[in-house]
């Protein structure tokens, strides 16, 4: 068994893998495609599902991909909180964690949380909660020093 990859709805699909392809490398996996028809919304319970549908992968990790998925008829929700039960966060580690968290605020996501040791002086080990330019929470973590 294996995890295979993750989900995330996207208000705007190709905009949010633009994102995540400048901050973190994340490339195309297979060209995007649109998902229609009764299989699909057999499939994951949604009457007349329409997705568009991209997948993105690490160029340097085989392990699980990113697929970021946009429905034509999307429901709206409130910005999830960090303690909300339910879906948490992504979670990254980065070699240069100022470099992407400066990269994270450039390309329209936000702090969530400050840049906190939870090694020691002599092993840092540096993490922050930031958000995708949709609200999604993200976590930075570098064992290296800034």
């Amino acid at each position: 068994m294996r995890l295979s990859y993750i989900s995330l709805t996207a208000r705007d699909a190709a905009a949010l893998g633009g994102f995540y392809a400048e901050v973190f490398g994340y490339r195309e996996r297979r060209p995007a495609k649109r998902l229609s028809g009764a299989s699909v919304s057999r499939g994951n319970g949604l009457k007349d599902a329409d997705i568009y549908s991209i997948w993105l992968a690490l160029p340097d990790d085989p392990g699980p991909f990113l697929e970021i998925l946009e429905y034509t008829q999307t429901l709206n929700r409130g910005r999830p909180e960090v303690n909300a039960p339910g879906f948490g966060h992504l979670a990254f580690v980065v070699n240069d964690l100022n470099r992407v968290l400066r990269d994270v605020l450039r390309c329209g996501g936000a702090m969530q949380g400050e840049v906190t040791n939870f090694g020691s002086a002599e092993a840092p080990v540096l993490i922050v909660y930031v958000r995708d330019p949709e609200g999604n929470l993200l976590e930075l973590e570098s064992n290296h020093r800034p």
